[in-house]
C-alpha cells in the first residue's frame, strides 16, 4: 500500500516531539539516528557515561511500540549470552531454543569494546544478516533491528579495539555531548518534579505508532528522486577519501551506499521527496568518521577526521 506524501516528515516530526518530553537538547542525535533506522542501519554511539544514552534508547522503543533489550558488554561475556542456545527440556524430552537479548527490535550494546573479539564477532554476524544461527538452525530477525552500541571516549583500560569489519557494519558513527547549562537545569527541574529515568510512566512520553506504521515510511523514501548529479557528488566524495595524504584507509563502496540510502531517508525526514547536497554534506561526518584511517604521522601532529572530512567536502565540487 502507498504511504502518502508527507508520512515520514509528519510521523518523524510527531517521534522527535515526543522524545524531548524525556531527551533534552539532543535534537541532532534524534534526527541522526532516524535517519540511520529508517536505511536499515546501525548506530554507534560515542560518549561518557550518564549522557542518557540508554533512556534515549528506551524511550524511542516506547514511542515506536517496539521491544527493547540492552546488554552491558564485559570481559566475559560469550556469543551465546547474547545469541542465545539449545537446553535439554525434560518436559519435552528434547533441546528447545533458549532466546538471548539479540532477539528483539532494539538493541543497546553497552560498552561494546569492553567484551572480546569472539563475542564481538557474533555481533557482526547478525548485524550483517539480520538474522541468528543456532547449531545451525536459521532464525530471522524482526523489523525493525536496529543494533545502538556504545563507547566511552576516554576510558580505555580492559577494552578491546573493535575490528574494522564490525566498525564498518554501522552506518553511523554519532558523538554525543554535555546537553549545554540551560538543558541541564530543566534537567534538574524534571527531576525535583518527580522525573525518574528508570520509570518512562513518570514522564508524558506516549507511544504514537506500531512498528509497522514506522516501517511504512520506507515506502515512501524507496521513491525519494536522486539526481545524477547527486550520485557523481557522492562517488567523488568517497573517490576523495582514497587519496587525500593524511589517509592511509578511506571508505569502502559500503560508505557510497550507506550515504546514499541515508541522504533518502534524511530528505523524507525533511519532508522533501528528491535529495539535495545539503543532505550529502550533512551526513557524510556521520557516515564516514569511522570508515576513515589516517596515517600514524598525520595522527601525531593532532589532525583529527573530522577535519579531513570537512576539508574534502570543501574541496569537492558541489552540484548545482
Amino acid at each position: 500500500m502507498m504511504v502518502e506524501k508527507g508520512y515520514t516528515h509528519s510521523l518523524i516530526t510527531a517521534v522527535k516531539n515526543e522524545m524531548q518530553k524525556a531527551i533534552i537538547n539532543q535534537d541532532e542525535i534524534t534526527t541522526l539516528a532516524l535517519t540511520a533506522m529508517l536505511s536499515s542501519g546501525h548506530v554507534l554511539i560515542e560518549g561518557v557515561p550518564g549522557l542518557a544514552k540508554t533512556l534515549w534508547v528506551r524511550t524511542l522503543a516506547k514511542i515506536i511500540n517496539t521491544d527493547f533489550k540492552r546488554v552491558s558488554f564485559t570481559p566475559d561475556l560469550m556469543p551465546s549470552d547474547i545469541l542465545g542456545t539449545k537446553i535439554f527440556s525434560q518436559k519435552v524430552s528434547d533441546f528447545v531454543m533458549k532466546k538471548g537479548p539479540l532477539f528483539t527490535n532494539l538493541f543497546l550494546a553497552d560498552e561494546i569494546n569492553r567484551t572480546p573479539p569472539k563475542t564481538q564477532s557474533a555481533l557482526l554476524e547478525v548485524m550483517a544478516e539480520r538474522a541468528i544461527t543456532i547449531d545451525g538452525e536459521n532464525n530471522e530477525l524482526s523489523e525493525p533491528f536496529v543494533v545502538f552500541a556504545t563507547q566511552n571516549p576516554v576510558e580505555y583500560e580492559g577494552t578491546y579495539p573493535l575490528p574494522e569489519a564490525l566498525v564498518d557494519r554501522f552506518m553511523m558513527k554519532l558523538y554525543m555531548d554535555y546537553p549545554g547549562v540551560a538543558a541541564e537545569k530543566t534537567l534538574l527541574n524534571m527531576y525535583h518534579n518527580g522525573f525518574d529515568s528508570q520509570d518512562l510512566s513518570t514522564t508524558s512520553v506516549r507511544t504514537i505508532c506500531t512498528a509497522e506504521q514506522f516501517l511504512r515510511c520506507r515506502e515512501e523514501i524507496r521513491n525519494i528522486t536522486v539526481d545524477e548529479s547527486i550520485l557523481n557528488y557522492i562517488v567523488s566524495i568517497i573517490e576523495t577519501t582514497r587519496r587525500v595524504n593524511a589517509v592511509s584507509i578511506g571508505a569502502s563502496p559500503r560508505g557510497s551506499v550507506a550515504l546514499l540510502l541515508a541522504a533518502k531517508s534524511y530528505a523524507a525526514i525533511n519532508g522533501r521527496d528528491f535529495c539535495i547536497p545539503d543532505d550529502i554534506k550533512d551526513l557524510a561526518p556521520h557516515i564516514l568518521r569511522h570508515r576513515i584511517i589516517l596515517k600514524p604521522e598525520a595522527e601525531i601532529d593532532g589532525l583529527k577526521t573530522d577535519k579531513v572530512i570537512e576539508n574534502i567536502l570543501a574541496q569537492v565540487k558541489v552540484p548545482r
